[in-house]
């Protein structure tokens, strides 16, 4: 009987490529998995060179030939835009070409696009991101989709860990001012950061380009022991990060009276929210008090299965 071909769907970031080739009823054949792809980082030739060796990988764990892929979406951080989207796009179809293979039906996203496809696998919903940034995303049932957030941490990320980071410093340079209460954020991060002085700080943040986000984690050890700089911190991360998932419930739903309002599912993702932490735990209450038409969910499926949808569309 002859075969009606596959598709292919791969998340790819700063640390690893994953890839499903699954058939027309979306069941997965196989999974594989490869270095980063990040394209923003690497370049967009040795991204490309890790996804096409993952398209090779999957074609030959099912005996296929890349002419019995029918269709593929890459989800990759740092592709929300178009043009990067084309860039990337034209990149991969290079690689291949230099192997006398073409691909076909090839479409490039972000990864929080697939991620939003992989929470509901395909349906209406909401996805709240929150790592190093802060995105939300949401399908309506028209099957439309819409984003709030995501401008990026000069003009926007609240409630994301560079967010956090940047008032857990500021709360540890009021600290060493004696402007404000003292904080057990300033010899948390002294130890992990050997910043123990406003000379090591001010040198780290305006001369070595130090990674305010990586001081996210500190800042949740600190809500969890109750500091009182720390937990300020979490519950404005809270509100902000509330305050997308509002926003984007307007989008969905415009011109709904509260009462006739459709439960929305929504679904956390990012480190900072997806396990259980101090402003994971206090995000969830505040949403299901303040936002009672939203549904708090675990993703149905990770964002690999969501680029697999979205190929299969």
């Amino acid at each position: 009987m002859k075969r009606s071909g596959f598709v292919i769907g791969m998340d790819g970031g700063g640390t690893k490529t994953a890839a499903i080739i699954a058939d027309f009823q979306g069941n997965i054949l196989a999974q594989h998995v490869a270095g980063p792809s990040n394209f923003q980082i690497i370049g967009v030739e040795k991204a490309a060179r890790t996804v096409y060796l993952l398209v090779r990988e999957c074609c030959k764990s099912v005996g296929a030939s890349p002419d019995e892929i029918r269709a593929m979406t890459v989800g990759l951080t740092g592709a929300g835009r178009p043009s990067d989207q084309k860039r990337m796009a034209d990149g991969l179809h290079k690689v291949a070409s230099s192997k006398k293979i073409k691909l076909r039906n090839v479409r490039i996203e972000s990864d929080a696009r697939i991620a939003l496809e992989g929470a509901f696998k395909g349906g209406a919903g909401i996805i709240l991101i929150a790592g190093t940034g802060s995105i939300a995303f949401g399908k309506d049932e028209g099957g439309n989709v819409h984003r709030v957030g995501g401008w990026g941490r000069i003009l926007g990320d609240e409630g994301s860990g560079y967010f956090m980071g940047r008032y857990a410093l500021t709360a540890v340079c009021r600290d060493l001012d004696g402007r404000s209460a003292p904080t057990i954020l300033t010899k948390m991060i002294a130890k992990k950061f050997s910043m123990k002085s406003p000379t090591d700080i001010i040198t780290a943040v305006y001369k070595n380009n130090f990674d305010i986000a990586t001081v996210a984690p500190l800042v949740l050890d600190a809500a969890g022991k109750n500091d009182g700089a720390g937990l300020e911190i979490v519950q404005l991360a809270s509100s902000e990060l509330t305050e997308h998932v509002r926003a984007l419930l307007e989008k969905l739903q415009p011109h709904s009276e509260e009462n006739v309002r459709r439960n929305v599912p929504l679904s956390f993702i990012g480190g900072l929210i997806a396990n259980e932490t101090p402003l994971s735990r206090i995000l969830r209450d505040q949403i299901s008090q303040s936002l009672p038409h939203v549904n708090i969910v675990s993703p149905m499926s990770p964002p690999v299965y969501g680029a697999v949808v979205m190929a299969l569309q």
